[in-house]
């Protein structure tokens, strides 16, 4: 092979090689890309139906299955208000100047309307823009390199629907518009209910006015129904939203309404077989998504839908005395209003329930009855049995204490008046005795009289314990601070505060309160290891206070009730005048008493002692 063969055959490997590459890299790099760049062209208007339905599902379903790594544009083709074809021109050079330098990864057409734009711009502003397509016309011609769905427009199950509801219908009357995309409705909806013609009729009212229209609906023949086809613009020129007209004509109809589009539910339509926006708006996104993934869009075959299902509004077939029990197998109602029983079907039966709950529990009630009566008769003797003997046994330990503090003073009296006068007597016959002898008997005798000097001390101590004789001429004030005085050699600090103390208080809540006070000082200087105690008593409008506070040791006041006779015998004394008695203490944390006497206790006293 000569060289310029060689040469020749190279150049031609070299252009083989880069034709290859521009025909395969583009879709390869618009496939492997994560960011994808997204544009959709719907056939209608903003606020359509379809519109809003591919608006909400489009970028959810896209930005969902791309790991939301997506760039999403919209643009709206309305021709129904603005057919000439200077708009299509003018909307071409909009799309080319504001997406100017965007290379799109897919181009998603909306409807019949949007598959012919993108058809008539494809070079210009799709070159090599892989497209999935929603038709509802099959002659609809195709775009290269694109996919998609079919849905044809299926008026003929709504037919259907009618003649189930209303089995003596003979006359349909079929609403449509005066606008271009509203006659090929009519076109389309003639075509199909050719074959139905023999059994029903057929008046087509097309392109009127809103007024003829109206007009005409409000007088229709009986045994007749209404069926909406598309409304976008009327006989006068003016311009409609479809689904806003379906208001005026199921406002004014003297028959049932009904549509072939399930966005009419709930605008005064009874149903029809309708077919779902928002399903197929579902399957065009899952189908640009195998797309946006990788599969090249030639490879996957344009296919059909079938999405037309029965749907009902319950509150139509009210209105117009139609029959729940005619509808195809399978229908769905919708806006069913329950039931007095749906809605409170569970109280009912729970009311029922608790009804007969409370009559078994009344039945039961009246024959027992007689029996609680008796018991409850029983119970109230049992108390007043236990009042009684609970009135004896207060009145009996009032008794005791009264006794026993007696007892106390008449032995105090005793050891005072003669025990401790004989013992003095004693002292004065040693010491007597002590002048009188010499050597260790005087040193025997010395130790005897010092003997019963502390015998006569200890005496007079004890005399003073069992009842201070000062109690009853200083008043409880000053026999507190006399017992303060007496135990300063305990080694302890006792402090005592008083203020607006009553002057005038009975014997008997006198001595209880010393006692109390006596006994809890003891038992502070004995068990607590306190190396401070604290005595306040206080009189107020509500009565008088008393606060005995320890810093020692502390102990468990529920098990000290069953072990010593202390705390019982302080309890039982302020019970007996009418008086109560709080203790708290915590291990390690002290003990503080708190004696509360009454102020009718203290009126009560203050008019014994006057």
């Amino acid at each position: 092979m000569s060289t310029g063969h060689r040469c020749s055959a190279w150049k031609w490997l070299l252009l083989a090689i880069f034709v290859s590459k521009e025909l395969v890299l583009p879709g390869s790099a618009w496939a492997a890309d994560d960011h994808k760049e997204v544009l959709v062209l719907h056939s209608t208007r903003r606020d359509s139906q379809l519109s809003t339905i591919g608006e909400e599902e489009l970028p959810r379903i896209l930005d969902a299955g791309l790991g939301r790594d997506l760039d999403y544009y919209s643009e709206f083709i309305d021709t129904a208000r603005f057919p000439d074809s200077s708009y299509q021109e003018a909307f071409s050079d909009y799309v080319r100047k504001k997406y100017q330098g965007t290379r799109f990864d897919i181009v998603i057409a909306m409807g019949d309307v949007a598959v012919r734009f993108v058809g008539r711009n494809r070079d210009g502003l799709f070159l090599d823009v892989p497209v999935v397509f929603l038709k509802n016309t099959p002659a609809t011609p195709d775009v290269a390199t694109s996919t998609g769905l079919i849905l044809e427009r299926n008026f003929s199950p709504t037919l259907s629907v009618i003649r189930a509801l209303q089995p003596d219908v003979n006359h349909v009357f079929v609403v449509t518009g005066a606008a271009p995309v509203d006659k090929a409705f009519e076109t389309q909806m003639r075509a199909q209910f050719k074959p139905f013609e023999p059994r029903l009729a057929f008046t087509y009212l097309a392109g009127l006015t809103s007024e003829e229209l109206e007009r005409r609906l409000a007088a229709l023949p009986k045994r007749s129904a209404v069926y909406y086809g598309l409304v976008t613009e009327d006989g006068a020129g003016h311009k409609f939203h479809p689904l806003e007209y379906i208001d005026r004509v199921a406002a004014v109809a003297s028959a049932p309404v009904y549509c072939w589009v399930d966005s009419a539910m709930g605008h005064g339509i009874v149903g029809g077989g309708l077919y779902s926006q928002r399903a197929a708006t579902d399957q065009v996104a899952q189908l640009a998504l195998r797309v946006l993934h990788g599969e090249r869009p030639d490879d996957i075959p344009t296919s059909a839908l079938r999405l037309t299902a029965t749907q009902i509004d319950w509150r139509q077939l009210r209105r117009w005395g139609l029959s729940e029990a005619r509808l195809p197998a399978g229908a769905l109602v919708l806006f069913r209003e329950p039931s007095i029983w749906d809605r409170y079907a569970i109280y009912i039966v729970g009311a029922g329930v608790i009804l007969l709950a409370q009559s078994a529990l009344i039945a039961g009630l009246l024959v027992q009855r007689g029996r609680r009566r008796q018991a409850e008769a029983q119970v109230r003797r049992s108390q007043e049995e236990l009042r009684t003997s609970y009135d004896k046994i207060h009145d009996l330990g009032r008794r005791l204490l009264t006794a026993q503090d007696t007892e106390r003073a008449r032995i105090a009296r005793e050891l005072h008046d003669d025990i401790s006068q004989q013992l003095a007597a004693l002292a004065i016959q040693l010491t007597r005795l002590s002048a009188d002898v010499r050597g260790q008997t005087r040193n025997l005798a010395g130790d005897l009289m010092s003997r019963a000097q502390g015998v006569a001390k200890s005496v007079h101590d004890l005399s003073h314990r069992l009842h201070p004789a000062k109690l009853r001429l200083v008043g409880l004030v000053g026999a507190i601070e006399g017992l303060q005085s007496e135990l300063k050699q305990s080694g302890v600090s006792i402090a005592f505060t008083h203020d607006k103390v009553p002057a005038a208080l009975s014997p008997e809540l006198t001595v209880c309160l010393f006692r109390t006070v006596q006994e809890a000082l003891h038992n502070a200087l004995k068990h607590s290891g306190a190396q401070h105690v604290s005595v306040d008593l206080r009189g107020g409008s509500d009565g008088l206070t008393l606060s005995i506070v320890d810093d020692g040791v502390g102990f468990d006041v529920e098990s000290a009730w069953g072990r010593g006779l202390g705390l019982i015998s302080m309890a039982e004394r302020l019970e007996a005048v009418d008086s109560s008695l709080q203790i708290r203490s915590t291990s390690g944390a002290g003990t503080r008493l708190d004696v509360r006497v009454p102020l009718r206790v203290i009126a009560g006293t203050a008019s014994v002692a006057v």
